[in-house]
């Protein structure tokens, strides 16, 4: 078992997160106040909160919490859900599912860890990647097929797409989950952007719920504006999947924090509330960037045909991002992210919508494009 390569993305945000007066690349969406939160807390809920002894928290969840994370996905049970870190989580599986000889398939570019922890466990790596044209970012299911006939023991997708923001048709979902199952494979689907659709009627199904053997990644980071509980989960009839990454868990955080899961019990008595919100926000400022990349399309290139959530993944027409982010954030305090970062050539960068300072970020880029 390897050492992980070290987290690119990480590690740049590291270097300009917190430094940057403007994030342009945030892929969360605009982080609720405590204060906003409690505000939905029922008076059971709040006075749970302001009485909790800060002690151990059961290592599979707070069992409320796992019952109300079942809810999400019809047809299972708090017994199908390991509450863990949202980075933890995919960790836990990557250890546990994967190792020598080993054969994952997976959506790329990709958040890295969904990939490198695979990689590190000894696991051949294959790259499902997509086409960029007219129609925007688009995964071919038949790709993926082609690919899988070489064996898989894993499929790893992540739907809508970091960092793209891509789509698959209902259709093309059900073709994705038929390869699984014709691979016999365990069907590993991040969903952490699941709800952030503009129109409700383009989500899709879950990948617990689609597939006997699916795996869903999900979490409070990115869709409901609370990545600071740093609570998410694994959810999965698969059983014996759950009780070897449980037993792994011994090893990482053990428990979760206890104040962070009678928050997250709050939140997710409000999920649909919590969504809606990011999703006005994501809505309000999609056409505000796309008006921006029409008046810079001298320098942005971007096709959001079938998209969802609060990313972007633009060209950048002068095929030179690494250098351009380097100069902007050093020298215009503006943060974006380039390609270089997914492994993805130097002429992408990834935009995020999510945060209501959208429109003054956008403004300082625009102020920095005319002095260069």
């Amino acid at each position: 078992m390897a050492n992980p390569r070290p987290f690119r993305i990480e590690r740049y945000f590291a270097r300009h997160e917190f430094t940057a007066r403007h994030l342009l690349s945030s892929s969360d969406c605009e982080a609720l106040s405590l204060r906003e939160l409690m505000a939905l807390a029922d008076e059971s809920e709040r006075s749970a909160f302001e009485e909790l002894r800060l002690g151990y928290t059961e290592s599979p969840g707070h069992p409320e919490l796992r019952a109300r994370i079942a809810a999400l996905y019809p047809g299972l049970a708090a017994d199908d859900v390991l509450v863990a870190m949202p980075e933890e989580a995919i960790y836990l599986l990557g250890r546990t599912q994967l190792g020598p000889g080993d054969r994952m398939i997976v959506t790329f570019p990709a958040y890295q860890s969904l990939y490198e922890i695979a990689s590190a466990s000894g696991a051949e790596v294959v790259q499902w990647t997509p086409d960029e044209s007219e129609r925007g970012w688009w995964f071919d299911p038949e790709r993926l097929a082609a690919l899988a006939k070489g064996g898989a023991k894993v499929i790893a997708v992540n739907f809508p797409h970091n960092p793209t923001g891509a789509l698959p048709t209902p259709a093309e979902w059900h073709a994705i989950v038929a390869v699984a199952e014709r691979a016999g494979a365990l069907l590993v689907s991040d969903e952490m952007y699941r709800g952030l659709e503009s129109d409700a009627s383009e989500r899709l199904p879950s990948g617990a719920v689609s597939y006997a053997r699916g795996v869903t990644i999900g979490g409070l980071s990115k869709g409901y504006g609370l990545p600071g509980l740093r609570v998410g989960w694994l959810a999965t009839r698969e059983r014996e999947v759950l009780a070897v990454a449980q037993a792994y868990k011994d090893y990482t955080t053990i428990c979760g924090s206890a104040p962070s899961e009678q928050l997250a019990i709050i939140a997710l008595r409000n999920a649909e509330k919590l969504l809606a919100r990011c999703r006005g926000i994501v809505t309000a400022n999609r056409p505000r960037l796309e008006e921006f990349m029409v008046r810079h399309a001298d320098r942005f290139a971007w096709r959001p045909a079938r998209t969802a959530g609060p990313i972007a993944f633009v060209r950048f027409n002068p095929g030179d991002a690494t250098a351009f982010c380097d100069r902007l954030a050093e020298s215009h305090g503006v943060m974006l992210l380039p390609s270089t970062i997914f492994e993805w050539g130097d002429s992408h960068v990834r935009f995020g919508f999510g945060r209501t300072s959208l429109p003054e970020a956008l403004g300082a880029l625009g102020r920095s494009l005319e002095q260069s």
